[in-house]
């Protein structure tokens, strides 16, 4: 008697395109495995680590004895109130511990935000180029993603006219903002916030701004806070960019009303809660000595930014308005050869010239094919010996 066998198969939800970047990291391994030298401008990774105070706090932590067992599943009520006077000191803001969710990560505040903010089926708009994850995760829960193209306007940033015509189509009910902004760089001024929050607040459609690398700048500004323009939007940040604290896993959300307590239940239930040593170590995160460390990444940033921006101009390479973060994006057309596009570009650099770049593959899957995101996280010395080899691999082609 021949048993019948059922057939097994992969969820569709979980059919997400790969982060390309990620083959490009494990393919500079390989290389420096066999004794390459190779110069990696992929990874939005500050290579200055965690602040030193953090890592004192963790140390102490550690040996103290304290309890490092599960905290509340919005997280330790110090580091809440922590976060509360992060937001007085940044943003003149006066925002409560109990609007403040700490999470695994800006990642999972994004999950948290898009199951406690919308259904199966609901259409959230959001830029292109911008973040894979955004929309990866988004259509991994079942939602309908509207993908708009900003690379025909000055900023490469969502303006009402671009949501008026998505919402002209079919009602949104959200949209994902993000300044500065992965990969371009680019920042919204605060009259650009103010329009996208009233926009928002005008077609019921609930906004969530990723914030995260707000204090990374070169203009100054720390960076536009959706709150200062209203309540209703979720705003997600993170200890990973600033601070230098990526594989530490610890972000935070700032709630709107009436969405603390689904986003209360949903924490407990995905995560019980972030890291607890990690939260016990972002407590010193707000220290004068970190703004300090903090600081001073952020000149080596704007150093290799203008050594890119000078070396894209000789190339020919047109850019995004490169503010903040810590990347360029750049449309490098001019460099390519006949038939060619960014992905075997940047394999052909990497093997041949030992520099690592991302092809805009990862961020825009209609025009990334002309494009690549430089990170300026690895300092300027790295930057200016890619750029160099870059130059002289282009010489030679």
């Amino acid at each position: 008697m021949t048993e019948e066998v059922g057939h097994l198969h992969p969820s569709g939800r979980g059919q997400v395109p790969a982060f390309e970047v990620m083959e490009i990291v494990a393919r500079v391994e390989q290389l420096r495995a066999q004794g390459r030298d190779v110069v990696n401008l992929c990874v939005g990774e500050p290579g200055t680590g965690a602040p030193a105070a953090v890592r004192q706090a963790m140390a102490e932590a550690m040996s103290s004895g304290v309890s490092t067992g599960y905290s509340a599943a919005l997280g330790l009520p110090a580091l809440r109130e922590a976060i509360c006077g992060h937001y007085r000191d940044w943003y003149q803001l006066d925002v409560g511990p109990g609007q403040v969710a700490v999470t695994t990560g800006s990642s999972g505040a994004f999950l948290l935000a898009f199951l406690a903010a919308f259904d199966a089926g609901d259409r959230v708009a959001l830029a292109r180029p911008g973040y894979p994850a955004y929309a990866n995760i988004l259509r991994s829960l079942g939602l309908d993603v509207v993908e708009i193209d900003v690379t025909g306007t000055d900023d490469f940033q969502l303006a009402t006219d671009l949501l008026d015509q998505a919402q002209h189509e079919a009602p949104l009910a959200g949209l994902v903002v993000a300044s500065p902004a992965n990969p371009t760089g680019t920042m919204l001024e605060a009259t650009q916030m103010a329009e996208l929050v009233a926009w928002c607040r005008r077609h019921g459609v609930r906004l969530v701004s990723d914030e995260i690398y707000h204090g990374i700048s070169a203009t100054g500004s720390v960076g536009e806070c959706a709150w200062r323009h209203g309540r209703d939007a979720l705003v997600v940040s993170s200890f990973s960019k600033y601070w230098g604290m990526t594989g530490w896993r610890l972000g935070w959300l700032l709630m709107p009303a009436d969405l603390t307590a689904t986003i209360d239940a949903l924490s407990g239930n995905l995560a019980l809660c972030a890291p607890v040593p990690a939260q016990l170590a972002a407590l010193a995160a707000f220290g004068d000595d970190v703004h300090v460390e903090a600081r001073a990444a952020n000149a080596s940033y704007d150093q290799a930014r203008l050594m890119v921006l000078e070396t894209a101009h000789e190339l020919g390479w047109r850019l995004a308005p490169a503010d903040g973060a810590f990347y360029v994006y750049a449309d490098i057309s001019s460099s390519l050869c006949e038939g060619e596009d960014s992905r075997a570009w940047c394999a052909a650099l990497l093997e041949e010239a030992g520099v690592a770049l991302t092809p805009g593959w990862d961020f825009d899957r209609v025009n990334g094919g002309q494009t690549v995101r430089l990170s300026l996280a690895p300092g300027p010395q790295q930057v200016a010996e890619a750029l160099r080899r870059t130059k002289d691999w282009l010489a030679a082609r």
